[in-house]
């Protein structure tokens, strides 16, 4: 028998084996177990009379969810390092805490990005699709010819955890790493890179990763003037949404400035741009950055122990203080 006495929390998607599990004890859990996120009406009603609600970057957090919710809402606990699908500001006026999943998909996330590099610059994707086309083809010494990157100067957008870890990675192959970031980072996490205005590192980068957090400022950061001031025949791996204005992103591609580029996701998710798409050099996944087992089953179970930490009265591990609302437009 449900207890009905017991905090509401709301699950709002299927998560790692166990982890909606280590709620039960202490909480009267309403889960939506699918892959699909729920849609909005169902939504607003699950919520209603929950002291926690479980997100994904699916699920928009705004004044309406949370009135929906009631008072004796007090945490957001999103799957997810990004908060970009939450009002911070309705949270706050409302007393209503926000968390999010950091540290846990650091490393996940940036194999994942070596690997979109590795398969743009490589044209494994080209590659791929003529075998499986069944089109003839024959090896020659000018055939799918891509680029190396031993040596080959490296930037990266948003010098995190992540970026930190993408530049960890570049030591194996001999890159000089040059970073933008709002503020220059200790010497000791700099790992030796350089820290650059926007506008140089961008025309410094033979390659550019982009790891910047979505915000406000950051949104289309990487607009048709910023691409078009990388190098020509360039390379942009993109793993965060909305930073690269995608369309802008597809005309460098189609126009030749770029060699390739690679997005992991995407600022309109699960649609992608039809200009990306008709890209041949764009290698495009589903947002796979934190997709192994070890780290979704972190996520999930950092995102329990925040609601479980907030229903014993304590403040949650991994709490996030409202982002800026504005700011240069060319300091992510």
């Amino acid at each position: 028998m449900t207890d009905t006495t017991a905090p509401k929390v709301l699950v709002t998607r299927r998560l790692a084996p166990g982890v909606v599990d280590r709620l039960h004890p202490a909480c009267d859990v309403r889960h939506h177990d699918s892959e699909q996120p729920m849609a909005r009406a169902e939504l607003l009603a699950a919520a209603a009379g929950c002291t926690a609600l479980v997100t994904t970057l699916d699920d928009t957090v705004d004044g309406e969810l949370l009135d929906a919710a009631g008072p004796a809402l007090r945490l957001v606990a999103n799957h997810a390092v990004g908060t970009h699908n939450i009002d911070h500001a309705a949270c706050a006026a409302r007393g209503v805490a926000v968390s999010n999943t950091p540290g846990v998909l650091t490393e996940a996330t940036a194999d994942m990005a070596w690997a979109l590099l590795l398969a743009a610059t490589r044209r494994l994707g080209e590659g791929e699709r003529l075998l499986r086309s069944g089109r003839p083809w024959a090896w020659a010494p000018t055939f799918l010819l891509g680029l190396e990157l031993a040596g080959t100067p490296l930037g990266i957008l948003g010098m995190g955890r992540i970026g930190q870890a993408v530049a960890r990675r570049a030591a194996g192959f001999g890159m000089p790493v040059s970073y933008h970031n709002r503020q220059r980072l200790p010497a000791d996490l700099e790992q030796g890179a350089r820290h650059l205005p926007l506008d140089e590192l961008l025309a410094a980068s033979r390659v550019l990763v982009v790891t910047a957090p979505l915000t406000a400022r950051t949104r289309h950061l990487l607009d048709a003037g910023r691409i078009a001031r990388m190098p020509a025949g360039a390379v942009l791996v993109s793993m965060t949404a909305g930073v690269v204005d995608e369309e802008a992103l597809a005309a460098a591609l189609a126009s030749g400035h770029l060699f390739a580029a690679a997005v992991d996701n995407f600022e309109h998710e699960p649609a992608v741009p039809a200009a990306l798409l008709a890209q041949e050099r764009a290698v495009l996944a589903p947002h796979l950055g934190s997709a192994t087992v070890r780290t979704r089953q972190a996520m999930g179970d950092l995102a329990v122990d925040n609601v479980l930490a907030v229903l014993a009265g304590a403040e949650p591990p991994t709490g996030v203080s409202p982002p800026p609302t504005s700011a240069p437009p060319s300091s992510p």
